[in-house]
């Protein structure tokens, strides 16, 4: 009897903290963007698809929000 009351216990009281996943999820966006800037800075002056690359990300992430609204 005194094991389950101290197990509930334990459960009710050692919840993860609220709000964690939304941390981890803008993390994860600013990791993704931290790298997507890297590569448009890397290929911006050299001939690798001739510095357009910046432009066909910008272009394909707005055609992506525009078509969530």
């Amino acid at each position: 009897m005194a094991y389950r009351v101290m197990g509930r216990l334990h459960a009710a009281t050692s919840r993860p903290c609220a709000g964690q996943g939304t941390v981890e999820y803008v993390a994860l966006i600013l990791l993704v963007a931290i790298v997507l800037t890297g590569v448009v800075a890397a290929t911006r002056k050299t001939n690798i698809g001739g510095g357009e690359i910046g432009q066909t990300i910008v272009t394909k992430l707005k055609a992506a929000l525009d078509g969530v609204k």
